[in-house]
């Protein structure tokens, strides 16, 4: 189920669907084309792109995601933690997240999101 969430959620931003949230739709299908970005739920709010490892709230918020300025796009680790590098492209900036993703970054999961070590 989590995969058809995904992918319904991608599409209706690649869509611009009128119930999708807004995002910048060069960054969205730069994303897009990344085959580890397209397995995670995508979220863009106040100009920036996030994933997550899963697809409703509360998000996982550990990864790296893209911010759009008026000339470049910022890449972010996790919670603002660092910068990791400002570029021209949203392909380049969708490349860098990739490069930052933990080794451990499958395809989201369905539903809240559940600590590593929390209970269920």
């Amino acid at each position: 189920m989590s995969a058809e969430t995904v992918e319904k959620t991608w599409r209706m931003l690649l869509e611009r669907h009128p119930d999708a949230r807004r995002g910048d739709p060069e960054v969205i299908e730069a994303a897009f084309a990344e085959p580890r970005l397209r397995q995670l739920f995508p979220f863009p709010s106040h100009g920036c792109l996030t994933f997550h490892r899963n697809t409703a709230f509360p998000w996982s918020n550990d990864l790296p995601f893209i911010a759009s300025c008026e000339k470049s796009y910022l890449v972010y680790a996790a919670a603002c933690a660092d910068l990791l590098g400002e570029v021209a492209t949203p392909q380049e900036a969708a490349a860098l997240v990739v490069a930052h993703l933990p080794s451990d970054c499958g395809a989201a999961v369905e539903g809240p999101w559940q600590e590593p070590n929390s209970p269920d």
